[in-house]
């Protein structure tokens, strides 16, 4: 039997094409383009672009269809409070319940966004590192709402590094670290504060 993709699958990929600009900013996705090139009926693809809206990657407009998202410097600015806003929140109730594997894997996803050469094996890293820490959360509603959140946002950062990005070691990324393995999550979440602080992105 021929594997079929599933709307989340199709989703993430679509997600991946926004994020690193393959997919640019008001282009349209065609539901029918889609479906023929994973494979599936109308309906799967259907509910991968509802995905897509739902996580603020695509907007639908009557008359229009569903078109990538718009950049824009407003909503930038939105999606930094709000990271301001949960993701240390996130953090703060996942410090106590992160597992000792969950913490050698965040580990080994540091060391891999200060290994990476290239912007987009950095941002993937970057994005994962976040997403593990958090992993201890006992807070679905919360993780998935910070995650659409990751996935916005990295749009923007993709964008304003693309031509000035240089490796780097990430010290606050060393330091959530050595805060996470003391089980303090309250300096754990003020250096997530300070991180999130620094990105002033133009667009």
């Amino acid at each position: 039997m021929a594997y079929t993709p599933s709307p989340d699958l199709i989703a993430a990929e679509l997600t991946r094409r926004i994020v690193r600009g393959e997919l640019l900013a008001g282009e349209k996705l065609r539901q029918d383009y889609i479906a023929a090139e994973f494979g599936v009926s109308h309906v799967p693809a259907r509910e991968a672009l509802l995905r897509l809206v739902a996580k603020g990657l695509a907007v639908s407009q009557p008359h229009r269809g569903v078109q990538v998202a718009p950049l824009d410097p407003l909503a930038h600015k939105e999606l930094k409070l709000m990271r301001l806003a949960l993701e240390p929140m996130a953090l703060a109730h996942s410090v106590p319940h992160l597992t000792p594997q969950q913490i050698r894997e965040a580990e080994e996803l540091r060391h891999a966004c200060d290994r990476a050469d290239n912007i987009f094996d950095w941002e993937e890293y970057n994005r994962a590192f976040h997403s593990k820490i958090y992993e201890g959360c006992e807070m679905p509603r919360l993780v998935e709402s910070v995650d659409n959140l990751q996935n916005a946002a990295s749009r923007y950062i993709l964008i304003h590094y693309r031509n000035r990005w240089r490796p780097r070691i990430d010290a606050d990324h060393h330091g959530i670290m050595a805060a996470i393995r003391r089980r303090d999550a309250k300096s754990a979440s003020a250096i997530l504060v300070r991180h999130l602080q620094r990105l002033n992105l133009t667009v």
